[in-house]
């Protein structure tokens, strides 16, 4: 690990890292609740450690989006017309859809004989990341198409140039407000679609793409649905358009100061709101569907986004070796293995029977090897390696004299 370096610092390190923020308090959150038993569960400590766990999920998709408007800017700029950029972004979404599938194929297979079919069609985090990636492409295909923003609307001799005309700036501003406007609306629907008005004329397994019902009947916490979840991807694709425009990019620093300045307005207003007798909904639900919640939630990313960037610009998180930066350059890969040894047949420790210590060590160890994991992963070229010759070199030298 001494002798592993990081690429040089960029402006955009500290999305990585952020990434990888949201990879540790995954880590402890899983790795806590699945194995603390007895009267460790009946702690403040785990109490807390549940609350630090609402935040993975909203980093993930809040840099989900910020990511996709960084992809969706460099398509723009290269003149592309809307429909080619739709059916990228989409596909994209589709492919992150896709992993989501397979994920709960293989937690099936190896959960077999005692998983019920079911299980498959669990609505899980990777889910709902594609499908916001795939929703956040038609409403991008849709204000690009609107402002005209297609290939054969720029004059050939521009087609080279930067996209930087007055028609760009308002096409990008178009797509901040639209997907504002999104974020606000999938937050305002959220109570009524999981109480009064939830559609339970569809098939489970639709509706809970919605609402997060799966088949038990009643809207589950702990799954991911469309609603509210996608509100933050759609937060973090209008952040990530302001903070990728012409104006913005020589002025990072002072943009995300104003995140962090909006995010504490916004927690201030959630929490004045939630303490006030002012409630529109016939069922309040702070915790789960209330936009006040989203509201704070969102404020907190704003806030954990500068401080992050602030970290990596004039901190030590891009001194030497970062095992939060490692870790986010590869969190699909550490997400997807991770599971499987803390909730898995394969867990490292007996499932809710372990104490503080022993949970914590075995969160220690959990961090270790996915911390090898990814440098695995990132730090060997797979792809050149002569597996044939290594092998027959192996056993070449097995059949030698001593």
């Amino acid at each position: 690990m001494t002798t592993t370096t990081i690429a040089a610092p960029s402006r955009l390190a500290w999305i990585d890292w952020m990434r990888g923020l949201a990879c540790v308090l995954m880590f402890q959150t899983h790795c806590y609740d699945a194995w603390l038993g007895g009267d460790a569960r009946n702690t403040t400590f785990l109490k807390t450690s549940q609350l630090l766990g609402t935040l993975p999920a909203p980093l993930f998709l809040f840099l989900a989006g910020i990511s996709f408007a960084l992809v969706t800017d460099k398509l723009i700029r290269k003149n592309l017309p809307a429909s080619v950029i739709t059916r990228t972004m989409f596909r994209r979404g589709a492919e992150i859809l896709a992993f989501g599938l397979l994920f709960r194929l293989q937690e099936f297979l190896i959960a077999w004989g005692w998983a019920p079919w079911s299980d498959l069609l669990r609505v899980d985090v990777l889910n709902i990341i594609g499908i916001s990636m795939m929703l956040m492409a038609l409403l991008c295909g849709l204000v690009l198409f609107t402002w005209g923003r297609t290939h054969s609307s720029v004059p050939a001799e521009q087609r080279s140039a930067p996209a930087s005309a007055p028609t760009s700036s308002r096409g990008s501003l178009a797509i901040v407000l639209a997907a504002l406007s999104t974020a606000a609306l999938i937050a305002l629907l959220t109570p009524p679609l999981y109480t009064t008005h939830r559609p339970t004329w569809l098939p489970w397994y639709i509706e809970s793409y919605i609402d997060g019902c799966h088949n038990l009947g009643a809207p589950q916490p702990w799954l991911f649905s469309i609603f509210p979840w996608s509100a933050f991807a759609f937060a973090g694709l209008a952040a990530g358009f302001i903070l990728f425009s012409d104006s913005a990019r020589a002025h990072t620093t002072k943009t995300l100061a104003l995140f962090a300045a909006a995010g504490a307005a916004a927690i201030a207003i959630a929490y004045g709101l939630d303490h006030s007798q002012l409630h529109f909904y016939a069922v309040y639900d702070y915790w789960h569907t209330s936009p006040n919640f989203l509201m704070m939630r969102l404020g907190l990313l704003l806030l954990i986004a500068f401080l992050t960037y602030a970290w990596c610009r004039w901190g030590l998180a891009t001194w030497g070796f970062s095992p939060l930066l490692q870790l986010g350059q590869t969190s699909l890969l550490v997400y997807w293995v991770h599971i499987e040894f803390v909730y898995g047949r394969f867990s490292l420790l007996p499932k809710h029977a372990q104490s503080i210590a022993g949970a914590t060590r075995g969160l220690l160890e959990i961090f270790v090897f996915m911390l090898l994991l990814s440098l695995l992963r990132t730090k060997i070229d797979w792809k050149n390696i002569n597996w044939k010759k290594l092998s027959l070199g192996k056993l070449f030298h097995r059949t030698q004299p001593a």
